[in-house]
């Protein structure tokens, strides 16, 4: 609340202005309306799998998934609409329930879930920002101190998104702009300029470190004399200045051994004066050339060398791939015909136009994760970031995570129904792919768990004005049966709990039967307490001794009148209590 109230009074004086940025700015905050379920059966290894997938409108998940994962994602990357008026983009409304969200996906009552946005719309820009807005705010929240976000986008709205990049990250927390080229061809717009490439904005949480860098390339270093010093490549000895500039610095260099004579170069001066050229000559580090023409030479010792690395700049080079050879990272990156290309081999058929290379989201995630890091894709389309962190995983010795969203649209298509079939089936063909081609041998994490969003299965009090007592009557019949709805299972009621309570969705949760009563545990390495849950109509005492005895400190949640007035003091005096 305080970094909101701070974030508004700064707006009052900079910061891009739309019409709809006050209802965006309410998208982010609204409290979540809906839950998660377990589709069992839909992904593979879901027992012990720490790979998420889940069926969604991103803005709902995240809300929900916001105290769970907050400061645990190391790094983010998103391919949203580029809203090039040819598009969709998500048509959100901030006081709609999750009801109208499955009406909007068909899974209630028809209704429309994107909306096109033509450039002649009076809200074009507008429209995609209040879309574009609340996402990314809930996004940050997610990071790690040191995690980084990643943001593909186009000339058609890259200065808008970096602006609302820079208010809601803070300018001081951008980190890079990449330029990375697309297409072969050269795409010309007006006035002779070619769009053939996009753009990867950049911005950190808050304490990233760096990039790991690009290995460099040692190919031209060789010890011809058997310098003690070892493996050394000629470097250049002259700098780019005048001797006017420079004037100490132009003069003639003699070779001492034979003689020779080597002007200085007017606009081009040697990089040291006399003195400090006389010390590297006889230090052994000039190089003299044996033949007419050549010029004298620096020697640079790969033993000197302050890195191993080169910082990254740009992912235009279309020419080749990421390879990785001896230790040799060469971060060159393919097109989005490769992407296209990889999908249609996997599937035999084209199935998805223009995802991203995995060659792209490899060389991202292979620049910032390391070990367990989780990634999180909120507009997972066809599951290119899952492609690429499997792959990863079996290429090193780190056991990658990855966490994807995506909403369930429709397809004209006999074999799929909507994009997340498509998204799904994808991952399970690379699992397929990678476990043969090691046959097995790899002991990674292959598999990945299928989440959907559903409606709440606790019930909720209907808000209404007016007088109307037969409404009212209604209402208060819903919960003479209790606090859950009918169809709900107490394993899915325990999920929705746990999200509440901060539980990632790969915690562990077992079912005890103590006495007569059912007691479901949930534990997570990264949540320091336990949390202990029971749905019955009541605690019988040996089970709130035995809860009290094993999980002092804990958290325990059960229905309000399953205690007696004495059982809610004394599990209260050891533990924390909350009743349903």
């Amino acid at each position: 609340i305080k970094e909101d109230l701070i974030d508004n009074n700064f707006m009052e004086f900079y910061g891009l202005q739309w019409t709809g940025k006050k209802e965006a700015k309410k998208l982010a905050l609204v409290p979540d309306e809906g839950t998660l379920q377990l589709a069992i059966g839909e992904g593979i290894n879901e027992e012990t799998t720490n790979n998420v997938f889940i069926e969604g409108d991103n803005l709902e998940v995240l809300r929900i998934l916001k105290k769970s994962y907050a400061g645990k994602i190391k790094m983010i990357y998103i391919d949203p609409p580029y809203n090039t008026g040819n598009d969709f983009i998500y048509k959100d409304n901030y006081t709609e329930s999750i009801d109208k969200y499955l009406q909007r996906t068909s899974q209630a009552d028809e209704d429309g879930l994107l909306t096109s946005n033509p450039k002649a719309s009076g809200r074009y820009h507008a429209d995609w920002l209040t879309m574009m807005y609340p996402r990314l705010r809930l996004a940050r929240h997610f990071l790690k101190e040191d995690g980084v976000i990643f943001v593909s986008i186009d000339d058609h709205e890259f200065s808008n998104l970096k602006q609302i990049m820079d208010e809601i990250f803070g300018e001081n927390n951008f980190v890079a702009t990449f330029t990375w080229k697309r297409r072969a061809s050269s795409a010309m717009a007006d006035q002779m300029v070619s769009t053939d490439h996009e753009y990867i904005l950049c911005y950190q949480r808050e304490k990233f470190n760096s990039f790991f860098g690009l290995t460099k390339d040692f190919k031209g270093y060789s010890n011809p004399d058997n310098d003690p010093r070892g493996e050394w490549t000629k470097g250049d000895l002259t700098v780019g200045m005048t001797k006017e500039q420079r004037p100490n610095q132009f003069y003639d260099l003699v070779d001492p051994e034979t003689g020779r004579v080597f002007p200085a170069n007017p606009r081009r001066v040697w990089s040291f004066i006399p003195d400090s050229m006389k010390k590297l000559i006889d230090d052994g580090r000039i190089v003299f050339p044996n033949s007419e023409g050549g010029q004298p030479m620096l020697k640079r010792f790969k033993s000197e060398l302050k890195t191993s690395v080169n910082p990254v700049s740009t992912w235009i080079n279309e020419s080749s791939k990421l390879i990785e050879e001896e230790g040799k990272v060469h971060l060159q990156t393919g097109l989005n015909s490769e992407g296209t290309k990889v999908v249609q081999e996997l599937f035999g058929e084209k199935v998805f136009d223009y995802p991203k290379p995995v060659s792209l989201i490899k060389s991202l995630i292979k620049q910032v994760c390391k070990e367990d890091d989780i990634v999180l894709d909120f507009f997972a389309g066809s599951g290119t970031t899952a492609h690429s962190i499997l792959e990863l995983n079996a290429e090193t010795s780190n056991n990658l995570k990855f966490l994807l969203i995506q909403l369930p649209v429709n397809v004209d298509r006999s074999d799929f129904t909507t994009i997340t079939d498509i998204t799904k089936e994808r991952i399970k063909k690379v699992i397929d792919a990678l476990n043969k081609k090691d046959n097995n041998s790899r002991q990674k994490d292959r598999g990945f768990s299928v989440y959907k969003l559903v409606d709440t299965h606790i019930k909720k009090w209907k808000k209404q004005t007016g007088n109307n007592i037969e409404w009212l009557n209604q209402n208060l019949s819903l919960f003479e049966s209790g606090p859950f709805k009918e169809a709900s299972k107490p394993k899915s009621i325990v999920l929705e709990l746990m999200l509440k309570a901060g539980y990632p969705l790969d915690s562990n949760i077992i079912m005890q039967h103590i006495n007569l009563n059912d007691i479901w545990i949930v534990k997570h390495v990264d949540v320091p307490f336990t949390l202990i849950v029971c749905f019955d109509d009541k605690l019988h005492a040996e089970t709130a001794d035995f809860v009290v005895s094993n999980y002092e400190g804990n958290t325990f949640i059960c229905l309000d009148n399953a205690l007696s007035d004495q059982q809610k003091v004394s599990i209260s005096e050891s533990m924390n209590v909350k009743t349903i």
